[in-house]
């Protein structure tokens, strides 16, 4: 977590995207871990999760990031959305 802390505002916001790979996972954990494990969610419902807990304006780049690193998964049309 203390890596994660540079990248967050005092609200707990990502506020700012890391360079280096190994930090961009932990944050990438860090957003994950705002999903409940084994609920659906809608692609809106994510955006709006990922919205509410960055603060740099773009949850495309936080949404692929977690599902490239298996953090988050969803269905092949993206209709579904999960955390495992």
């Amino acid at each position: 977590m203390k890596d994660v802390e540079k990248f967050l505002d005092k609200d707990g916001k990502i506020r700012s995207w890391p360079t280096k790979t190994n930090f961009k996972v932990e944050v990438l954990k860090y957003l994950a871990s705002k999903f409940e494990l084994g609920k659906d969610y809608k692609e809106k419902e994510v955006n709006d999760i990922i919205e509410e807990w960055h603060t740099f304006g773009d949850y495309f780049l936080l949404r692929r990031g977690m599902i490239e690193n298996k953090l988050l998964f969803r269905t092949r049309n993206g209709s579904k959305y999960w955390r495992e």
